[in-house]
């Protein structure tokens, strides 16, 4: 898929669950705030419990950018774990090594992170790490590999060239963003994340399935 195609496709999803899920998108949502489609201006019915279940569990998701079965296995664990099963989900989401890189301002969108982490520019604590779901563990130093941080792509981050495109740097990272390194202070806390979701609702569609 081309660039330009991507952000089509991107757009379009931001309309349909009404979430900005790229600066882009944002900007489009500013000028038509309703759904795409020919009916996408007409007030929608009221939709079942399961319909909205639904779209909450897929506007997670598109957020994080990842697959059906990996929400899955990230709530499996989340369900197994001490406290709230929804709050446990977004804080594991949000430790992985992509969504770092987006909150830190490395990174412009998830797109853009899983394509730096694949192609092997991103270290953790000195080590190549190319999986996009890599964990990162609280105290972990996450930085843009010496030889790569002369690219384009990372010189626009080191200048800032995201900051303020991206929501606020949430206090359980440390940046140093001319540096392009972001340290993981903590375990991030479900109300400091800058997602647009009702995880309770995500719980429920799963807990019914």
């Amino acid at each position: 898929m081309s660039t330009k195609s991507r952000t089509r496709s991107k757009t379009r999803l931001s309309r349909a669950l009404g979430i900005a899920l790229t600066p882009k998108a944002a900007k489009y949502l500013e000028k038509r705030p309703y759904a795409p489609g020919e009916h996408g201006r007409t007030k929608r019915k009221q939709d079942s419990d399961y319909a909205v279940r639904l779209r909450e569990k897929q506007r997670l998701r598109a957020q994080y950018g990842i697959r059906e079965a990996q929400l899955k296995i990230q709530f499996e664990e989340a369900r197994k774990a001490a406290g709230l099963t929804g709050e446990n989900l977004v804080e594991q989401l949000e430790m992985r090594l992509d969504a770092i890189l987006v909150r830190s301002a490395i990174a412009r969108t998830t797109a853009q992170s899983r394509q730096m982490v694949v192609h092997r520019h991103i270290l953790v604590d000195g080590q190549l790490v190319d999986r996009p779901s890599f964990r990162v563990k609280p105290g972990q130093l996450v930085h843009v590999k010496a030889r790569s941080e002369g690219m384009e792509i990372f010189q626009v981050a080191a200048a800032g060239g995201h900051v303020d495109v991206l929501p606020k740097t949430p206090e359980y990272l440390e940046v140093e963003i001319d540096k392009l390194q972001a340290r993981l202070v903590r375990r991030p806390k479900r109300a400091e994340v800058p997602v647009t979701c009702e995880v309770q609702l995500v719980v429920e569609y799963y807990a019914a399935r």
